[in-house]
């Protein structure tokens, strides 16, 4: 059977697979914190008897953009905001060490601080828990007070520091869960110049706009590649056609 059926089989998976990195996006795109997937693609020509005149198509993951997203003040107190460059550290499903930007924090029944997606945030010496029945106040460097309601500033404690890092980006990778971790996977060391700001929150950095062409020009490929497979099968059975009836 002619390649062209392959070529356009691996065309046809390619657009799929790059319309559910994009749908993916579009699904988070009010995930605070989220950072959007980038995905391509390279031809890898077919090699064989004769010239290689025919290229299938190969998926490549590209990486993640880090770039920030916009801030939004939300007045929360457990509400932070990583500025500039830099992660906060969070425990992972694994038990290892991982890092987001998603900065909706809120405390469990047992007192343990978690961010929105319920992974234990880390301090300075492990998982932060927050005594009951206080006010919380988190201070740019990350410094967690906690004052008993009804109590004055003067009988605040210093509970725990976040642990913010600021790894190089180029050795940082994200996993399925969506937390990204050092590509050896070790521990990246605290940086104190990261800041946050208390009272606000990262949205995502996926563009809404830009997915939406995305997924529609992923439609039209997938639909020129459906093209072909069906041009394919016509050409073959003309061929047929002609062997059995010769002229």
């Amino acid at each position: 059977m002619d390649r062209q059926v392959y070529i356009a089989m691996t065309g046809a998976k390619h657009a799929l697979q790059a319309q559910q990195h994009t749908s993916h996006n579009l699904a988070n795109a009010n995930t605070p914190g989220f950072r959007a997937d980038l995905a391509s693609a390279y031809q890898a020509p077919v090699y064989g008897p004769g010239f290689p005149t025919r290229a299938y198509a190969e998926e490549l993951r590209a990486g993640t953009d880090f770039s920030p997203g916009a801030l939004r003040t939300t007045g929360r107190d457990l509400d932070v905001a990583v500025q500039g460059q830099g992660w906060l550290a969070v425990q992972a499903p694994d038990g290892g060490e991982a890092y987001t930007r998603r900065g909706d924090l809120e405390t469990t029944s047992q007192g343990l601080l978690v961010n929105g997606e319920g992974h234990l945030v880390l301090g300075e010496s492990g998982p932060i828990s927050i005594p009951p029945n206080s006010e919380v106040n988190i201070g740019k460097d990350g410094t967690i007070t906690a004052t008993p309601r009804g109590g004055s500033q003067a009988t605040a404690i210093e509970v725990d520091r976040l642990r913010l890092v600021n790894p190089d980006p180029g050795q940082l990778v994200k996993g399925e869960d969506g937390l990204v971790r050092t590509r050896d996977g070790g521990a990246a060391a605290p940086d104190a110049a990261v800041q946050v700001r208390s009272g606000a929150l990262e949205g995502s950095n996926v563009n809404m706009a830009d997915s939406l062409v995305e997924m529609i020009d992923n439609a039209r490929q997938f639909e020129r590649q459906m093209k072909m497979l069906k041009s394919a099968d016509e050409n073959a059975q003309r061929s047929s056609q002609l062997l059995r009836h010769p002229s």
